[in-house]
């Protein structure tokens, strides 16, 4: 027998959402025509940003289809509008947003295994570094639970080179997993859990983009192409299809993807690929009482009542029984899911289980609230509570209309119970994939909370299982009720002041760490993890008396030795030397409230940089950790606010860093653009990192013609060659080698310039495999007595993993003018 039991927990939805549920009378009314459909679309992409959101909100919201959206990756290669936070962080934060988006318009979530290692130019590169059986297997996997009729492509299959290579590998896998869904021999041992799968048919969504333009589109055979008019307005939501959408897509923030709603005549276009040309939708699949079914269904929408939605309840009760009755299938699962969410928002019914405390330790005892409430007439009586696996309070209680039922619960964080950290990211992952060994966890969004309290109900005779998550719940002055994740936390957070350092050999470094608890403890003592060879004083520390929340900052002082240009230091804690754990806290007002828990670790470079700037000067752009990282050379940096900048207080500063993308995102810059300059003019060095040639808020910000390209070195080993092995910024103060270009994270570059005036000395030229040479990586041009630099050098990526050559060569350009 398959574990559709399992696939109901794993596939709630529910249970991610930290705020109740309140659906109104027009959520219950459309849930009811979803009731009568059996069409589910899968839509399957690269990344998140890549779903086309009026798509998903058609299918969902105007055809009433169970609409998905499997996105291959987290986004974690990409850039962050919104923080500094970059790689692992970003995909927790990228994950959490395609989760806010698709509770407004109305579908599913789910992901493969692939790791987003950045930006790719084919999909033979791409599929060289996922690992393409897993990202397949997971893609099948998803094919098989949710069943779809219908699989939607973003992205052409036929086209390897023209856009990302994520994008055309996802449509490259996608049409492989078509067709191995319904193979019992490919991957036979997920046929523990599900069947095999058969989707009737497969498109690619395209648009006159594809085609080079609207003229070439226009002018094209669409014999093949299915037309969709979105132009629909839902007068329940009071939006059109695009309006929902919009709000959808705008959820990705931390890609700057704000967006204006539409109304009226759209279209879209899906070619046809492979499957069953003439099926048709909302067939039912053979179930034996198709027909009963669906007149309930149709009464139900027909009779329904805004008014009194408590009115459809024996109708809806009817149905679950007749569901129930059916053979045990995903699509059995699905609808009884559905229902079940109905029939308690038809009653009104309300429930959450409360506690004052963000975070909690494992071990930790502590009281939580549990309220429930029958709004309705019906019959509806509270059997049970139990918490995880153990029953914690039989009642058999009636809950009378609309009266509070509120009852304390004493609860305890098991010690063993895992932190709460997103599942996928361990120390078994690899630049390429995610490691999961569950194979019910592959796939999801995030696991559900840790702590769970399970309600038994009975509704006019019938049982129903809630599985409710703890939550915090605080009521703020200005944002008025807010719930978060309760969040398992280690009892003692251990941070290093930088996550990588620069250290010379042979000479004193001192080294600082934060300790905070999250509750009173007593004592622990603490040591420094490091080679037997390199001193380290104290021994360790000891700290006694240690209160709730309050930082106790720890200082030791070592002395590296050469024999070692890398060191990760760790931290060890107590008698039983366990390794300390640092907690980075991701909290944005827009999604929910997430940690990331790790071994505590600073990564030391054994290296010696000279640098002839001694005053450096930054001016941030979309978000970077660029400038707290320089401090780490012999330098000081002052974080600059443009609002404030004047001719006077630039004097004292030898050296000008715009920040990534602040042409982009910086509207002061235009403001100061001739202060800046004036300021090179004078002697000084001004160095500009990447910006994107879309919407720049000053089009001339260069002393001598410069056009924003596209071109990127995305192969982090790419070759590296000196242009003029003589000039100044390759051996003064640091002479680079090509050493100094090992060990690069991600890529070299990006948006490399496509134009520029001769006054541009060209330094380093790179490419990627099979490609022309790229010269336009960094650009100097002498300008009055100093030195304007264009660098599209990654130098945000390389500075934070402790890249020593990267930090030759910045330092080099910002002493070029001394």
């Amino acid at each position: 027998m398959k574990k559709f039991v399992c696939l109901l927990v794993c596939f709630s939805s529910a249970l991610w959402a930290q705020r109740p549920e309140k659906l109104n009378a027009a959520d219950i009314y459309q849930g009811l025509q979803k009731l009568s459909k059996t069409t589910t679309v899968l839509y399957v992409a690269a990344h998140p940003d890549d779903e086309n959101t009026r798509l998903i909100s058609y299918f969902a919201n105007a055809k009433h289809y169970r609409t998905a959206y499997l996105s291959l990756t987290r986004g974690d290669g990409g850039q962050n509008l919104i923080g500094s936070q970059l790689r692992d962080q970003l995909g927790m934060i990228r994950t959490q947003e395609l989760l806010e988006a698709r509770k407004i318009d109305g579908g599913e979530q789910y992901f493969t295994r692939a790791n987003d290692f950045g930006f790719s130019k084919n999909p033979t590169e791409t599929l060289a570094k996922w690992n393409e059986q897993d990202v397949l297997a997971d893609m099948v996997w998803i094919i098989r639970k949710l069943q779809p009729e219908i699989i939607i492509n973003r992205f052409d299959h036929r086209t390897p080179g023209t856009t990302h290579g994520h994008h055309t590998a996802s449509a490259q896998l996608s049409l492989k997993a078509f067709d191995l869904a319904a193979d019992p021999t490919a991957f036979p041992e997920q046929l523990q859990y599900v069947s095999v799968w058969q989707a009737k048919q497969l498109f690619f969504n395209t648009s006159w983009w594809f085609y080079g333009s609207q003229e070439k589109f226009a002018a094209a055979d669409k014999s093949n192409l299915t037309e969709i008019d979105l132009g629909t307005f839902l007068p329940l939501e009071g939006k059109s299809v695009q309006e929902i959408a919009a709000l959808s897509r705008s959820c990705h923030k931390s890609q700057g993807f704000g967006s204006s709603g539409s109304r009226g005549s759209e279209k879209e276009y899906l070619e046809f690929i492979k499957g069953d040309k003439a099926f048709q939708t909302n067939d039912w699949n053979g179930i034996s009482v198709r027909d009963i079914i669906l007149k309930i269904c149709n009464d139900l929408i027909a009779q329904f009542d805004f008014k009194n939605p408590s009115a459809s309840l024996p109708k809806l009760l009817d149905l679950r029984s007749r569901f129930k009755a059916l053979p045990e299938s995903a699509f059995r699962t699905n609808k009884l899911q559905e229902l079940d969410k109905l029939i308690l928002a038809s009653c009104g019914f309300y429930i959450e289980v409360v506690t004052n405390s963000a975070r909690m330790s494992p071990g930790t005892s502590f009281q939580a609230t549990l309220e429930a409430i029958n709004r309705s007439d019906a019959k509806v009586v509270l059997n049970s509570i139990a918490v995880e696996s153990q029953l914690f309070k039989k009642l058999d209680f009636e809950l009378k209309p609309n009266s509070d039922f509120k009852e304390k619960l004493d609860l305890r964080l098991e010690k063993d119970l895992p932190y709460t950290t997103p599942y996928y990211i361990n120390a078994q992952k690899t630049d390429g994939m995610f490691f999961v060994g569950n194979q019910l966890e592959r796939g999801l969004p995030e696991k559900n909370p840790q702590l769970v309290v399970k309600v038994n109900l009975t509704i006019d005779n019938q049982i129903f299982d809630i599985e409710t998550p703890v939550v915090y719940k605080t009521t703020d002055d200005v944002k008025g009720e807010i719930f978060q994740p309760l969040l398992v936390s280690p009892l003692l957070d251990v941070a290093f002041a930088q996550t990588s350092l620069l250290v010379k050999a042979g000479k004193k470094q001192r080294i600082e760490l934060a300790v905070t608890p999250s509750s009173a403890v007593a004592e622990t003592t603490v040591r420094l993890q490091a080679p037997d060879n390199w001193k380290v004083t104290p021994a360790f520390v000891k700290l006694t008396d240690l209160k709730a929340g309050q930082k106790q900052v720890v200082s030791f002082e070592i002395i590296p030795e050469k024999s070692l240009e890398t060191v990760m230091l760790q931290v060890l804690l107590g008698d039983n030397n366990e390794t300390a754990l640092h907690r980075t806290a991701l909290e944005f007002d827009h999604i929910y409230h997430q940690q990331l828990i790790e071994p505590a670790h600073c990564k030391l470079v054994v290296t010696d940089i000279a640098i002839s700037a001694k005053k450096i000067g930054y001016i941030a752009g979309a978000g970077d950790e660029v400038a707290e990282y320089l401090k780490q050379l012999a330098t000081e940096v002052v974080i600059l606010d443009p609002k404030k900048i004047t001719k006077e207080t630039l004097v004292p500063f030898d050296a000008i860093i715009t920040g990534i993308r602040a042409y982009n995102v910086n509207k002061d810059l235009v403001g100061i653009h001739q202060l800046l300059m004036e300021f090179v003019q004078s002697g000084k060095t001004l160095l500009v990192q990447y910006n994107t040639l879309d919407d720049l808020v000053l089009k001339d910000f260069t002393p001598y013609p410069l056009t924003i390209g596209r071109d990127r070195v995305t192969e982090e080993d790419a070759a590296v060659s000196f242009i003029d092995p003589q000039a100044k910024v390759l051996y003064k103060p640091n002479k680079l080698t090509q050493n100094d270009f090992l060990n690069w994270k991600q890529e070299r570059g990006l948006y490399f310039p496509s134009k520029w005036d001769e006054k541009y000395q060209t330094v380093l030229s790179m490419a990627d495999t099979g490609e022309t040479q790229k010269t336009s990586g960094l650009l100097i041009a002498p300008y009055g007595k100093g030195h304007y630099i264009y660098c599209g050098i990654s130098f945000f990526r390389q500075l934070p993993e402790g890249v020593a050559g990267a930090y030759k060569l910045l330092a080099n350009l910002l002493s070029v003018s001394k």
